[in-house]
């Protein structure tokens, strides 16, 4: 499993790393995230969907689960699993329509879901270090169901 570790010392760094995968990013790839309450998911998430050409203001579906964005240079469906109880939910959502479409999907709170994933996917894992300092966030990137560098 291919994995790359970067450092962010504030919002502005996660967001740009955010951007540069999203830059990155090809129709099809599934980006998973994990990080506690507050490690800074949704900074992330508006950072990839900027490197994706969305225009439109992100923010965490919490509550409707998907957002789907369609005008920038494919497809962004961002997923947050967090108030989902059994991952059998997802399929009333069409879940797999979305997951094994032709657009980017990013799912926050995925350990939530972990038997339904994808066999392949990005999985990006935001830690908090509060002794490096209150913004300093460790970011690790690791290609799942990959046999070589996947980004």
């Amino acid at each position: 499993m291919d994995k790359t570790i970067f450092e962010s010392f504030g919002p502005e760094d996660t967001f740009r790393f955010g951007k540069e995968l999203g830059e990155k990013a090809k129709e099809g790839s599934v980006f998973t995230l994990v990080g506690d309450l507050g490690a800074g998911k949704t900074v992330f998430s508006k950072g990839l969907a900027e490197g994706l050409g969305v225009t439109e203001q992100v923010n965490s579906p919490t509550f409707t689960i998907l957002q789907v964005y369609e005008q920038g240079r494919c497809p962004f469906y961002h997923f947050d699993v967090y108030r989902i109880g059994d991952s059998s939910e997802m399929d009333e959502i069409g879940y797999e329509e979305y997951i094994y479409g032709e657009g980017v999907c990013l799912i926050e709170w995925a350990d939530l879901i972990e038997e339904i994933l994808p066999p392949r996917y990005l999985k990006v894992t935001i830690e908090k270090d509060v002794e490096k300092g209150y913004d300093y966030r460790k970011i690790t990137l690791e290609g799942v169901g990959y046999e070589d560098h996947c980004y």
